[in-house]
């Protein structure tokens, strides 16, 4: 008896509306920092999901995340938000997974989901209001600092004039990208030490609080640098090298956290990581 053989539609399909949401708006990459946490996030996602022990027979997709992803679609065409595109991606993707993993498998992949989200690069491009306000609190907690050190300072906006050095903390100063980053990894390692627990999902936002201090204290870091060396030093290999260090170091205060919170931390209904 001959079977045919089915094409795996909704694999396609989400293939192919992952590259047009990607080649909707190629403009907001501008270095490999903008670049590699998003291509990061899927991965994760498999990495930390595994084992996938999908169901082998055919299984519709979830109706409610199906419909749910058009909409979402949809408010994206209209609106031009990009973090729509993103969020009805990963409602698609969830309405076939859901239906071939077991009970005790969903509750923990479904913990993973907001890296899905993420493996778009909608916080580049509709985050300029988020990037605005790093700046502004930013060169305000500059401002404070240097000013408790008996620096003469003036501030104007996200402009400074720290001892008559000028400090502009410029678009590239705005975050974002340690934003990204400290989300995507962020959630790995909350997933990895909290995921059995409730504060799982208590501790997502206090990322996004993380990558402000650690923008905060890079945009501090370097006016630092310019003032007891030079503006050159501050803006050369210190501008991005100095970046980094700042925000591995707030990854490990992350991680500290949460391995001292998971002992006391009340344990979820659901498996956690395997």
């Amino acid at each position: 008896m001959n079977r045919t053989r089915r094409l795996p539609v909704m694999p396609l399909l989400l293939t192919l509306c992952f590259v047009l949401i990607w080649l909707q708006d190629t403009g907001w990459s501008q270095s490999l920092s903008d670049t590699l946490p998003v291509l990061a996030a899927l991965p994760l996602f498999y990495w930390l999901g595994r084992p996938w022990n999908l169901a082998a027979g055919p299984s519709p997709p979830s109706a409610p995340f199906l419909v749910t992803g058009i909409a979402l679609f949809a408010l994206g065409v209209i609106t031009g938000i990009a973090l729509f595109p993103a969020l009805g991606w990963t409602a698609f993707l969830w309405s076939w997974l859901s239906p071939r993993l077991a009970t005790e498998a969903r509750a923990r992949v479904s913990k993973l989901l907001p890296l899905p989200v993420m493996a778009f690069p909608w916080l580049l491009l509709d985050g300029r209001p988020v990037g605005w306000w790093f700046r502004l609190t930013g060169a305000e907690a500059t401002e404070g600092v240097f000013t408790l050190l008996r620096l003469d300072v003036l501030r104007q906006g996200t402009r400074l004039l720290v001892e008559n050095l000028p400090v502009d903390v410029a678009p590239a100063c705005s975050g974002l990208n340690t934003l990204q980053a400290m989300l995507i990894a962020g959630i790995a390692l909350a997933f990895l030490e909290l995921g059995e627990t409730r504060l799982y999902w208590v501790c997502l936002p206090l990322l996004a609080a993380a990558a402000w201090m650690a923008n905060t204290l890079r945009i501090i870091a370097i006016t630092g640098t310019a003032l007891v060396f030079d503006p050159e030093t501050a803006m050369g290999i210190f501008h991005t090298l100095g970046g980094w260090m700042v925000l591995v170091v707030m990854f490990l205060l992350c991680l500290g956290a949460f391995r001292l919170m998971a002992p006391h931390a009340p344990t979820d209904t659901g498996p956690g990581t395997q």
